[in-house]
């Protein structure tokens, strides 16, 4: 809309301008501009405040600086400016000009509003969005349809939604915008029934309206509504494709989102990096290596070499869970720029897949860089120094990381160090260490101390960490198992028929083939390095 109210768009601007095309070329005109006296030519200003805001990501920070050398900016470049700021990394400098226009008593007008409430929005900032609604009401905007459209947005999306829908009247609900805005906002809330109730009552639907359906639906793990939305829409784009693919993996159908992507390419649509960061997620938890590797084969198709970070990281964590380090190194190698995220992945993987010699080479390597490590990156270390039986090492680390790097050990961290003593024998070292932990010890702990007792034939500590565990729980027949097992170990029969007695008691029924060794490893490994909470899973023997 600005575009068209200052007369400046891609067809109407000045030839010079046309030929713009990155921020050399950029600066290289605002030379020419000082050097031959347009520096006072409000056309040019104009020109040069939109490119430099709006044409390039990169200049906003220039167009900042010019913006603030002009000594009576109109309103076309405040509004520019705000637009542009809202729609940045930094929404707060739209607030931020809008403040300072209010200071110098400069009067917005209807463009001004709907990104000062965009940027609100963003933030989350409901008392300054709040205040701005009452400026709305003073200048007299209320009626302005984009105003207040975009008024029910915010207070749909982080405001009061009695307001919302108190401004959702007649005039609004000719305009699917409104519609979009308050079932995004039911569905945000975990209202799908209003949500619904809106989607089916509005009288025209945009694809905007069944993305946010679709992708409310797959967000709940209703994945059967999603799918008949996503049959009945009328056109597809790849955010619908996306919301599917997303919602299948989310929800542990990773086959399913496998086959709608091949769906997805055989009716031509283009997938974008989020397609493909699902298809990611979803090899890794299948553990398909063949699958993975013709997924990263596509992805280089897409992207060539040059993979952006999340990409970059995706694909290591893919590899590292299919088992093939070697790769997922090859892709960290590779990559030009690397996050925390990045050494993080390559970390865990190698400690994951039992190269404890290895991730702490690699954390060496990363102290070298400027990237500095956070507490992910040490749950990495200690569960190599673990599986390397390195105790003395661990402890090192454990207290590097509270001393130097100034990172409080979480629940992680204290059930590396309780394994890794574990693992070395050293039970009542472990059981002390737990005892000590400056938070409340959850069931992995103490699970982990119970099957260590088992490998040592530790009764005492056994009925001792038992105990703890049955204090959180008791109906996990794994923990029953593997203190029967204890007293097995040692010939105590009576102990382990005392134990069976109990599960019948507490109606507790053991798994059948449950492998509790290969299990509780494998559990702990996901435990210490997934993210995102899965379904318990069991070895079948």
């Amino acid at each position: 809309m600005i575009r068209k109210r200052s007369g400046i768009n891609r067809r109407g601007r000045s030839s010079i301008w046309q030929k713009c095309c990155n921020f050399r070329t950029l600066k290289q005109i605002h030379a020419y501009m000082i050097v031959n006296g347009f520096n006072s030519n409000v056309r040019y200003i104009r020109e040069l405040i939109f490119t430099s805001a709006m044409e390039f990501v990169s200049t906003i920070e220039y167009a900042h600086h010019v913006f603030a050398h002009i000594d009576e900016p109109d309103i076309f470049m405040w509004n520019t400016m705000i637009r542009a700021s809202a729609q940045s990394s930094n929404p707060v400098k739209a607030i931020a000009l809008y403040a300072q226009m209010d200071n110098q008593s400069i009067k917005p007008d209807s463009f001004t509003f709907p990104f000062v409430l965009k940027a609100c929005t963003k933030l989350l900032w409901v008392k300054t969005g709040t205040a701005v609604h009452g400026r709305v009401v003073k200048f007299g905007f209320l009626s302005n349809p984009s105003v207040r459209n975009t008024l029910i947005f915010f207070h749909a999306n982080c405001g009061d939604l009695k307001i919302a829908n108190a401004l959702f009247d007649d005039h609004a609900k000719t305009d699917v915008v409104p519609w979009s805005a308050l079932s995004t906002a039911y569905a945000k809330r975990g209202d799908l029934s209003l949500a619904r109730q809106l989607f089916d009552e509005m009288p025209v639907r945009d694809l905007v309206s069944w993305n946010v359906m679709i992708t409310a639906y797959a967000k709940q793990g209703e994945m059967e509504s999603a799918k008949k939305l996503f049959d009945e829409v009328p056109k597809r784009d790849v955010v619908t494709w996306n919301a599917m693919i997303a919602g299948y993996v989310l929800c542990g159908s990773h086959e399913q989102a496998m086959e709608l992507f091949e769906e997805m390419r055989k009716v031509g649509e283009r997938p974008d990096e989020v397609t493909m960061l699902s298809l990611l997620s979803a090899c890794a938890e299948l553990g398909d290596l063949d699958i993975g590797q013709n997924t990263h084969s596509y992805i280089r198709e897409m992207f060539s070499e040059d993979l952006s970070t999340l990409l970059g990281n995706a694909l290591i964590d893919m590899y590292s869970k299919c088992g093939s380090i070697e790769k997922a190194l090859e892709v960290f190698r590779g990559m030009r720029d690397k996050d925390v995220t990045s050494w993080n992945s390559v970390i865990g993987g190698l400690a994951f897949n039992g190269h404890a010699e290895e991730t702490i080479d690699m954390y060496r390597e990363m102290k070298r860089t400027t990237i500095r490590p956070n507490e992910i990156t040490f749950v990495g270390v200690l569960a190599a120094c673990s599986h390397a039986g390195k105790v003395d090492e661990g402890y090192r680390y454990f207290d590097h990381m509270r001393s130097e790097r100034k990172i409080e050990p979480n629940i992680k961290h204290y059930g590396c160090m309780v394994d890794m003593l574990a693992r070395a024998g050293l039970l009542k070292e472990a059981f002390d260490f737990i005892e000590s932990m400056n938070i409340e010890p959850n069931a992995v702990i103490w699970r982990t101390l119970l099957g260590a007792c088992r490998v040592h034939g530790h009764v005492e500590l056994a009925k001792l960490a038992n105990e703890k565990l049955l204090g959180m729980r008791k109906d996990e027949s794994g923990d029953y198992v593997l203190l029967s097992n204890v007293y097995a170990s040692r010939g105590e029969w009576v102990g382990a028929e005392k134990v069976r007695k109990l599960m019948d008691e507490g109606g507790v029924k053991k798994n059948p083939g449950y492998s509790v060794v290969e299990a509780d490893d494998r559990a702990l490994m996901h435990y210490l390095f997934d993210s995102k909470p899965k379904s318990r899973s069991r070895s079948q023997t």
